[in-house]
């Protein structure tokens, strides 16, 4: 059984058990008293009355900023409307993972005002919850466009979509359309979706008029040498915010792929340059950042007001 509550983090990680009275209770109770600030429970049975308890301490909570429901945690529209109504509360939590949560679009049409409304999230994991284009429609509505930015809502810096292969080529040329206007997205995941070189070409186009985007993962999409020869005219042409194209599991030789990620890394070299040159003055859109990969290859944005610890002890 792994169960760790360190002072020090405020960090509670369960994974994978029947979880017991005592340590709802424990998790209750860490969450009333703003002790905790990061509460992983991925792939834990819990009965539907404990889930609502652990939701009602959520909302209480003003020291949690990171969520893990990962792996079917979240498996009926009853809970679905338990965890709406702890967000709509709650004002603290910037990362939330729902990954293998069958939501359905049914499912986040319940989330979406709590999500689209909350104060603090800017990371959201959707991947594998089995999406089709109406919710895909309303999470384009969390990453607003320049002079668009919600008063309640920050908008979203990191988004996973990955494995929602219920979704159309209409879906993700919304979302190509909204990325390409974003103010503030700067990590796509959209891994294991069956996209193909029409949908990436989309990306590439919605990429290059990006202002902020950083890393887009495009793992095992069905491209070909089509698509990746798109990023390569783009990035060796145009000047992108983009430093990370993940193309592995495709039918992409590996001399493209190397071609493309040597250009980023030469990209990343005179910016770093500039900024010398420049007094190491930062520019807050493009504001770096620490990444770290994970077994499943995705990246995990570290925003830096939480401390790289937190987030980096979560796993997918």
């Amino acid at each position: 059984m792994s169960f760790t509550s360190i002072p020090t983090l405020g960090s509670i990680q369960i994974t994978g058990e029947a979880l017991s009275g005592a340590e709802i209770k424990d998790i209750c109770d860490s969450l009333k008293e703003n002790s905790v600030r990061l509460l992983s429970v991925r792939g834990c049975q819990l009965s539907d009355r404990d889930f609502g308890r652990v939701c009602r301490g959520v909302s209480e909570s003003h020291s949690l900023v990171q969520l893990n429901l990962n792996l079917g945690v979240v498996s009926t529209i009853n809970r679905t409307k338990h965890l709406a109504d702890a967000l709509k509360t709650n004002r603290s939590i910037q990362t939330l993972f729902l990954h293998g949560s069958p939501l359905l679009d049914t499912g986040f049409v319940t989330l979406n005002t709590a999500l689209s409304t909350h104060p603090s999230l800017v990371s959201l994991d959707l991947g594998d919850c089995m999406l089709g284009d109406e919710a895909l429609r309303l999470i384009c509505g969390m990453l607003p466009p320049d002079g668009a930015k919600s008063a309640f809502s920050t908008g979203l810096r990191e988004l996973t979509l990955s494995a929602n292969p219920s979704i159309t080529t209409k879906g993700w040329a919304r979302l190509a359309i909204a990325v390409a206007h974003s103010s503030q997205l700067r990590v796509l995941n959209l891994d294991y979706n069956p996209l193909g070189d029409q949908i990436a070409g989309m990306l590439a186009v919605a990429v290059a008029s990006s202002r902020t985007l950083e890393v887009l993962d495009l793992e095992g999409t069905g491209l070909t040498n089509q698509s990746a020869q798109v990023f390569l005219d783009m990035v060796e042409n145009y000047p992108t915010c983009l430093r990370v194209l993940v193309l592995a599991e495709n039918a992409i030789s590996p001399e493209l792929q190397q071609q493309i990620s040597d250009l980023l890394s030469e990209g990343e070299e005179d910016d770093e340059k500039e900024g010398e040159a420049r007094g190491n003055a930062v520019t807050p859109s493009r504001e770096k950042t620490a990444w770290v990969p994970h077994s499943n290859s995705q990246m995990v944005l570290l925003t830096s007001d939480l401390g790289e610890n937190l987030l980096a002890e979560t796993e997918m």
